[in-house]
């Protein structure tokens, strides 16, 4: 067999599997939780509890509109992260990331940072990048009185 003909044979293969797969997935998304009882322990079929909310139009978009409506309605998004997010957890959030970004005590002049977000940093846009603003900071910061 010619390499083409190989990979053409493994393409196709690799869809039906996937295909196979998808359509196992969705009977199972389509058919209700089964749940033992402890007692006699036979296997009943729950029927999910549907919470009736009203829907809200939150922006004219009815796609748009659509998803977030659906996300109101869900509870998942509230606990993400084993708890409710808040402003107090704000630190969690972030707090890394900021914690790295005010200590650090390079000047960042060798365009590392151009680099890293993917432009040259020969580029004369790229100057904002290289400059150290800490001292432009500090004068914002005395300015509020922090």
């Amino acid at each position: 067999m010619k390499k083409s003909e190989i990979k053409t044979t493994i393409r196709q293969i690799v869809r039906e599997e996937v295909a196979m797969a998808i359509h196992e997935v969705i009977t199972e998304l389509k058919q209700p939780p089964q749940v033992m009882t402890a007692v006699t322990g036979e296997i009943r079929k729950t029927k999910p509890k549907k919470k009736v909310v009203e829907k809200k139009d939150y922006t004219s978009n009815s796609v748009l509109n659509d998803v977030l409506n659906e996300t109101a309605q869900s509870e998942e998004w509230k606990t993400m992260g084993g708890g409710k997010f808040d402003s107090s957890k704000m630190n969690e959030l972030v707090g890394g990331q900021y914690g790295e970004m005010m200590n650090n005590s390079s000047t960042n002049t060798d365009g590392s940072l151009a680099r890293q977000m993917g432009m040259n940093p020969e580029d004369p846009s790229a100057d904002f990048l290289k400059k150290d603003y800490r001292a432009v900071m500090k004068a914002i910061d005395k300015k509020k009185g922090i």
